[in-house]
């Protein structure tokens, strides 16, 4: 197969799966396995086309983004009197608050999260405990506090932003933990969606950046292609996933894709322990 071939099958993948609670990570190292494309070339391309689909999110989000910059003084809300307040609208101090967990353990953890869990037992593993998680989350019957994501409170945040340190372990899924985590707090599916979605922004660049810098040797002119073809297919394809995302979650729930999730470990299974 050729390498246009792959950085397609791969951009697909990839913006299909980032946002979606499937676990991205996993596909990919399943996928890129099956493929034949491992190794440091593979990981430096895979930086790139996720930072294509973070991409798709900024452009969705754009209005959000641009008044949350635009806002003066929000720091102040980080005061712990604020915490509670439903009346400020999403601020950066929100994005702040729903951040900080995940990136103080991932900047911890990071080089054995790498070294022992980037596999096809650990990422089955994931999937199947995510798949869990969130049928418990969409069975825990909890009363709707937040319909909105405009209306959370920095303490909502922050909590929401606590349950993605589940998305840690590959094949857990960093929407699905931040959108199921949102339910059990209370959130609504859309506002859980919406606020999982913007706070994965500032936390996959700052991971994208920081596996590049460590990454970049490995980079070759001749990938440039290769790279383009992937990132622009992430976009278009995770610009697309999300918005349908959002439509279904106004109808539907997280349980068929806790089930896609125990298919997925079905097949990973047979394929990586039995037939290979």
């Amino acid at each position: 197969m050729s390498d246009y071939m792959i950085a397609v099958i791969l951009g697909i993948v990839e913006g299909f799966t980032e946002y979606l609670p499937v676990s991205s990570t996993g596909h990919m190292i399943l996928v890129g396995d099956w493929l034949g494309f491992t190794g440091p070339q593979a990981g430096v391309f895979e930086v790139f086309i996720q930072l294509g689909a973070i991409l798709s999110v900024l452009v969705i989000y754009k209005a959000k983004f641009i008044r949350m910059f635009r806002q003066y003084r929000c720091w102040d809300l980080l005061r712990r009197e604020n915490w509670f307040r439903n009346d400020t609208g999403l601020t950066l101090a929100h994005v702040a608050a729903g951040i900080v967990p995940v990136m103080g353990i991932g900047y911890l953890a990071h080089h054995a999260i790498k070294a022992y869990l980037f596999s096809a037992g650990t990422v089955i593993i994931g999937l199947i405990v995510g798949g869990i998680f969130m049928l418990a989350a969409e069975r825990s019957h909890m009363r709707i506090v937040c319909h909105d994501v405009e209306k959370m409170t920095i303490m909502q945040a922050f909590m929401v932003g606590a349950f993605q340190i589940l998305a840690l372990w590959p094949g857990f899924s960093r929407s699905g933990s931040t959108i199921a985590g949102g339910l059990f707090l209370g959130l609504s599916r859309k506002a859980a969606a919406d606020f999982s979605f913007i706070i994965a922004v500032p936390v996959m660049i700052v991971a994208c950046f920081y596996d590049l810098l460590k990454s970049l040797a490995y980079l070759n002119v001749n990938d440039l292609i290769m790279i383009a073809i992937g990132f622009v297919t992430a976009f278009v394809v995770a610009y697309i996933s999300v918005l349908w995302f959002l439509k279904f979650m106004n109808k539907s729930t997280l349980a068929s894709f806790a089930y896609y999730r125990f298919l997925i470990a079905i097949v990973s299974f047979a394929y990586f322990f039995i037939l290979k």
